[in-house]
């Protein structure tokens, strides 16, 4: 039997904040340099994606970050925490990478990280890695989310091909969180308002109503993993639209931090397709 080829352990890039600005009450977008020496294989994908560290409270690390010796030489609880975010826009020439986080107080790692960052402080996170980019060759596109995939959603906006129709549909917890999102498309924004619904349910109501066009659609689905299964379910079976037409993932869960939804996410895919094809 031959022998499975050895994981390469990721090497970890440094950024350093430039700038913050609060686009939004509850979005703040960092801007970081990221160091020259460091490769970004960032292409046309819109869902780049990077995965923080975080360092638990009062653990230093050697510079630079050395995930293998971490791993080796620290117990596991001192071992860095991730936090995966799209790349909402990557300037090649300056090096400037743009991320922004959902901010809601002192809740979790990532958002309040944000809101303390000044120009300065610095980074370090993997990748990036991604895999969906709107196709040109479709004759239009479906695109869904709440705030957590609206960085995602508005990268693909911008890169959809000139006269590309497109039906966007993103759940925000009210007005003030709204976005203007630029696109050389014809893309139909609709900014569905929670007003203090369960996260998801009038995205769902409002993707099920949509009286979809003819033709080849792609999809991109992503945000809180409940309402992302039942619109997969929604897409693959009563719609029936083929599993190559879409990217859909559920970027977080209600009630788990990342820690606890990454261990149990490929588990719970699973899951999904099986009760779709049976």
């Amino acid at each position: 039997m031959a022998e499975r080829p050895q994981r390469r352990t990721p090497t970890a890039k440094r950024g350093t904040v430039l700038r913050t600005e609060r686009v939004t009450p509850h979005m703040i977008r960092v801007v970081l340099a990221v160091d020259p020496a460091a490769q970004l294989d960032i292409g046309e994908c819109t869902d780049h994606y990077v995965k923080l560290l975080f360092a638990p409270e009062g653990v230093r690390y050697a510079e630079p970050l050395d995930i293998e010796a971490i791993r080796r030489d620290l117990p596991r609880e001192q071992w860095p925490r991730t936090r995966t975010y799209t790349v909402r826009a990557w300037d090649d020439a300056s090096r400037e990478l743009t991320v922004d986080f959902v901010h809601h107080g002192d809740e979790g790692l990532a958002g309040p990280w944000a809101a303390a960052a000044r120009p300065g402080d610095t980074i370090d996170f993997f990748g990036p890695g991604g895999g969906y980019a709107p196709d040109p060759a479709a004759d239009w596109h479906l695109l869904a989310g709440d705030e957590s995939a609206l960085p995602a959603i508005a990268a693909a906006v911008e890169q959809l091909p000139p006269g590309a129709s497109a039906k966007v549909f993103v759940e925000v917890s009210g007005p003030a969180e709204e976005q203007k999102l630029l696109s050389s498309g014809e893309a139909e924004v609709r900014w569905i308002h929670r007003a203090g619904r369960p996260v998801g349910d009038a995205l769902v109501s409002a993707v099920t109503a949509l009286d979809f066009p003819p033709g080849d659609v792609h999809v991109f689905v992503h945000g809180e993993a409940g309402f992302v299964k039942t619109l997969r379910r929604h897409l693959r079976l009563d719609r029936a639209i083929p599993r190559e037409r879409l990217s859909i993932s559920g970027y977080w869960r209600r009630g788990a931090d990342e820690d606890g939804w990454q261990a149990s996410k490929r588990e719970w895919n699973e899951q999904v397709e099986r009760e779709q094809e049976s």
